[in-house]
């Protein structure tokens, strides 16, 4: 192992991604038309160009989504120990209806499973929820931590679900959750916010504004839905990690808590909005040197860990230089790049010592 970072921990990655062809595969045998229904709305959210440039380079990077000897040896070069594994968010399938959403949950479950035992020294992992079926969210959540001995699930920003009229978006700060927000905080799981798609459509469809401005976007809005509503609150242990270092939310704050004092419907959260940043945890991926020292300070040291989006082009290539080009105190960028992760329960052996047994 590297550990560079620290003497006693090893360096982690807590933001890479796996591909799970046969997922892909089940829901467009299940349900053809809603897995059409969803390449036509990702047409219409991206563009034609930005589509033919993410086709090529998912194919260019296909043995990295895939192949486990690549990764590691990516990892070695990358001074990185241990990747926390979660599914490509292309796998999300919220438009998937009660049965086929626990079944596609289920399976990715069992997939990064099994692609985490291929080498536990060095991989924990994330399943999935379906955000877009609440009651359904604690059945899955166990599975994936319990029956499967991962580390928690990851989670979109919110899911449209326009088939119920009632409920046409389910969004984190919808009541409905409170059992899953619960079961997490019972089991110590770590529930991993990325976005994927955004509600702005077509308005994003050019320039590759459907990834640049829609992911920290969509970023700003799921976790201010967890602020303001009070979630955090009533579940203050709940483990959060933010993709993309949550996004815009964390460095303009100020007008989130300005509207706290004057607003009376945004007063639903105990506190100002900026006291949440230190309960809730941000990956580094914020490209930026001058922008990673904001994060730090405005969410503390020990809420920042490392993140590379790993393999995909929007991700970093050397996290670690990235992290200590922002010139971070010595204590604080080791905090980052290794320490953090114990608070999450990720380490070099969690994974051995998650697995569940016969």
């Amino acid at each position: 192992m590297n550990n560079s970072a620290s003497n006693q921990h090893p360096t982690v990655d807590v933001h890479a991604h796996v591909l799970i062809p046969a997922l892909q595969q089940l829901v467009a045998e299940k349900d053809p038309q809603g897995f059409s229904d969803l390449q036509a709305l990702e047409v219409k959210r991206n563009g034609p160009e930005s589509m033919a440039n993410s086709g090529r380079m998912i194919k260019e990077r296909w043995p990295q989504l895939t192949d486990l000897e690549r990764r590691l040896a990516d990892m070695d070069a990358q001074g990185v120990d241990v990747q926390l594994v979660s599914p490509s968010p292309s796998h999300f399938y919220y438009f998937a209806g009660e049965r086929l959403s626990l079944e596609l949950a289920k399976q990715a479950n069992e997939a990064v499973r099994s692609f985490v035992d291929r080498a536990p020294e060095r991989l924990n992992g994330l399943g999935l929820v379906p955000l877009q079926h609440p009651q359904h969210m604690v059945e899955a959540l166990e599975h994936a931590v319990l029956e499967c001995g991962l580390l928690g699930v990851e989670i979109g920003s919110f899911a449209a679900t326009p088939a119920d009229p009632e409920h046409s978006t389910v969004e984190l700060s919808d009541p409905r959750l409170e059992p899953f927000w619960s079961r997490a905080v019972e089991l110590g799981a770590i529930v991993f916010l990325h976005p994927f798609g955004c509600s702005l459509d077509e308005r994003l469809d050019r320039f590759y504004l459907a990834n640049t401005v829609s992911q920290p976007a969509e970023n700003a809005v799921a976790l201010s839905h967890l602020i303001f509503s009070g979630v955090l609150d009533r579940h203050p242990d709940l483990k959060i990690l933010a993709a993309h270092g949550g996004g815009y939310l964390p460095t303009t704050i100020g007008r989130s808590d300005h509207a706290w004092k004057v607003r009376p419907e945004a007063q639903r959260c105990a506190e100002p909005p900026s006291t949440y940043l230190q309960r809730i945890f941000f990956d580094s991926l914020v490209h930026s040197p001058r922008e990673l020292r904001a994060l730090v300070e405005v969410a503390g040291p020990a809420q920042v860990l490392l993140g590379s989006d790993y393999p995909f082009d929007m991700g970093a290539g050397d996290p670690v230089d990235e992290v200590h080009a922002a010139g971070l105190p010595t204590a604080d960028a080791a905090r980052v790049l290794a320490g953090n992760a114990a608070a999450l329960g990720i380490t070099a052996s969690a994974a051995l010592a998650a697995r569940p047994t016969a």
